[in-house]
């Protein structure tokens, strides 16, 4: 997508989240490309849809409903009945390939350009399509079942005499699709073919059309087809149904190779894997084959565990695939990749020398294990040569669907979490916009993606864009991602320090959660050093680890302590080379300093940060820190107290020697000068100062200073 393709789809997603119409960037980038982006017939047909469909978690319909502006755009037009037939051929073809088009037709390109129905449609450089996309839903809605079908019929014995199997064998099931059941087992061979081509959803429709023409083992072959198809492109809903069918009475075979997908379907559906008693589904005989799925759906349920953060299911799991792959001799191939990259999605970055083929169980888990080792670029490199198509191993782990949506949504969330974590946020929230719109960004590692859009908005708009908030719209109702973060993100890059503190304890106080693949979060509000033994482990490299741990020091030393601290912590800064996370720091280093009435080391770093942060991308950071810089920088020209703003604000919550209190601890002093000051004992301070703390709702000194100052500057 270029960025006016990109321009134009947040258009589309503000005007449908406006109406209550939300939709999925990449349901609404459909609508769009078969709507010719007109705004009223997107949300037109979009209203006609419903919340599953518009989520992704259903495929959409083929065609798109008719809607008055459709109906009105074409109502003049009259066709003969064979340019018909010409136009409705290009509707319902597999691809956009000219030669067949012509060879329908009997006419050559210019006989064809130059004819009635040639105005309709766009030739060029051996390709076809419709001038207007809105066509195909007329040319289907207005055209008889009979003529679609004879269609249907000549495309068969079209491709049929060119030799070209696959496209005949399509066009005759559909043409015959209503007749005898024999059509079924066509279909179903169809779909698998199109299913591992990487296009799901039509293998989807094909599979399922297949099943209702079918019974016994016919049909569960086709409801398994049709159901990890829909599930490899978002469709979880029309998954879970469809893949259900097959339990309990269904052939074991067809039973065991879809629970996999059925898992994944309904832990994307209900927020957290099934639980149910594995020794009613695991094989009753030797059969390797039976063992090998059992062993695959294990691997499945497994890494859903270790998404969700559910270590004991993930065990659980992984003991059933051990003992799978010992039955079916797939230790090595299976067994020992899945078990390195469910640790490692569940938090333990385990064996870094275990792998396997395949876009998943190797290319990305090797570039998840290059970045956490410190080699980030590395990792963005082994990614692209998947994306190149070089790498076209069998990745036994989803052996079949390496080119599915699904698939290629975990490693577009994988690529944009590198692209973060290199401190690239410009571009890795470019690239979240491109993938969203082409994949189901929402289903990979419990809703990640969603999590990522947010704070990549945040980074660098300020607020939600209409990506992230239709992405957050696309999850389903029990799947959760905790917001208190980014709205403390967003209050703080606003200047609403205050609020965004608030935010970020009630955070702390529910427990702190966080994601294991490690995302920016918002340390600056908070003092961090007692919550530094959080018990989820982060996946994240030695940079992002480090810089967490300077903000720690910068936030926890004492006064006393820093003046000795600070040239410390600035030689390790200068060894972070994300822009992002030193951009932060030195804005920390640079606010501290000016609470310590360092005044010019102070300005110096936050003008650091703001080069640092706009460098990375990160606009709406960048705007924050300059303000904060030229906020400072005009407080230190004008005349009269700083804090004069914050004595004015404090003299209504505290008494009066509270606030004396209070204004000399935000100077530095000690509680012993500040006895000796007062005439008091120092047992007295630290009553006083513990009422100040609690009145203004801060913990430490350091969060009483910093909460002075940034009142001075807002007030």
């Amino acid at each position: 997508m270029t960025s006016v393709a990109s321009a134009v789809m947040e258009e589309i997603l503000d005007d449908l989240l406006a109406h209550e119409l939300s939709c999925a960037p990449h349901v609404a980038a459909r609508l769009a490309s078969e709507l010719a982006t007109d705004g009223p017939t997107i949300r037109a047909v979009a209203a006609r849809l419903d919340a599953a469909q518009r989520q992704g978690l259903r495929a959409l319909p083929s065609p798109l409903p008719m809607v008055p502006s459709i109906e009105a755009l074409f109502a003049h037009l009259e066709l003969a009945p064979a340019d018909r037939e010409v136009l409705v051929a290009v509707s319902l073809r597999l691809d956009d390939r000219l030669a067949p088009l012509l060879d329908f037709a009997g006419e050559s390109a210019a006989e064809l350009h130059r004819g009635a129905a040639g105005r309709h449609l766009d030739m060029h450089a051996g390709r076809v399509r419709l001038v207007e996309p809105r066509l195909a839903i007329w040319l289907r809605a207005t055209t008889s079942r009979s003529v679609a079908l004879a269609v249907h019929a000549r495309l068969h014995r079209v491709f049929r005499e060119r030799g070209e199997a696959v496209d005949a064998d399509w066009h005759r099931a559909r043409a015959s699709m209503h007749g005898e059941p024999v059509a079924a087992g066509e279909l179903t061979r169809i779909a698998r073919e199109l299913s591992e081509a990487g296009r799901s959803e039509r293998a989807f429709h094909l599979a399922a059309e297949a099943a209702a023409h079918a019974s016994g083992t016919t049909r569960d072959e086709a409801n398994l087809v049709a159901g990890v198809a829909a599930i490899a492109a978002g469709h979880a809903v029309e998954a879970a149904s469809t893949l259900a069918k097959l339990f309990p009475d269904g052939d074991e075979h067809q039973r065991l190779q879809g629970l996999g997908g059925l898992l994944v379907a309904q832990a994307h559906l209900r927020g957290a894997v099934p639980q149910f008693d594995a020794e009613a589904f695991r094989p009753r005989s030797d059969d390797a084959g039976l063992w090998y799925s059992w062993a695959r759906a294990a691997a499945f349920a497994a890494v859903l565990c270790a998404e969700r953060g559910d270590r004991p299911g993930m065990r659980l799991w992984l003991d059933e695939l051990r003992e799978g792959c010992a039955r079916s001799g797939a230790e090595r191939s299976l067994r020992d990749p899945v078990v390195a990259l469910a640790w490692l999605v569940g938090g333990d970055r385990g064996a870094e020398d275990v792998h396997g083929a395949g876009p998943l169980t190797g290319g990305m888990l090797r570039a998840l294990h290059a970045a956490i080792e410190g080699d980030v670029d590395r990792g963005l490199r082994l990614l692209a040569v998947g994306d190149s198509g070089i790498d076209v191993e069998v990745d036994p782990f989803v052996a079949g669907f390496e080119s599915s949506p699904l698939v290629g949504a975990y490693r577009a969330v994988v690529e944009v979490l590198l692209l973060m974590w290199r401190g690239d946020i410009g571009a890795a929230r470019e690239t979240m916009l491109r993938a969203s719109l082409e994949l189901p960004i929402a289903v990979p590692f419990a809703g990640l993606g969603v999590v990522i859009a947010r704070r990549l908005d945040l980074a660098v708009l300020g607020r939600l864009g209409p990506f992230a908030r239709a992405l957050t719209s696309a999850l389903p109702s029990p799947v959760r991602i905790d917001q208190l973060v980014d709205r403390g993100i967003e209050a703080f890059l606003a200047g609403a320090s205050a609020e965004a503190a608030a935010c970020m304890r009630v955070w702390r106080d529910r427990g702190a959660p966080q994601t294991t693949m490690s995302v920016p979060g918002l340390e600056e509000a908070i003092v961090v050093a007692d919550i530094a033994s959080w018990s989820t482990q982060r996946i994240e490299p030695p940079e992002i680890t480090l810089a967490q741990q300077l903000r720690v020091r910068i936030t926890s030393c004492s006064d006393e302590d820093w003046r000795v601290e600070r040239p410390r912590v600035v030689d390790a800064a200068r060894t972070l080379t994300s822009p992002f996370s030193r951009g932060r720091v030195e804005a920390m280093i640079g606010t501290r300093s000016l609470i310590r009435g360092d005044l010019e080391i102070g300005r110096e770093h936050l003008a650091t940060a703001v080069s640092l942060l706009d460098v990375s991308g990160a606009a709406a950071w960048s705007r924050a820190i300059a303000a904060r810089l030229a906020s400072e920088n005009r407080l230190s020209t004008s005349a009269g107290d700083p804090l004069s703003s914050c004595r004015r604000v404090w003299e209504s919550i505290v008494t009066a020697r509270e606030l004396e209190v209070a204004m000399l601890v935000v100077s530095g002093a000690s509680n012993r000068d500040i006895a000796d000051s007062l005439h008091v004992s120092v047992r007295t301070v630290e009553v006083h100062l513990g009422r100040v703390f609690a009145k203004l709702e801060v913990r430490t000194r350091v969060e009483l200073t910093v909460l002075a100052h940034r009142i001075g500057q807002y007030v």
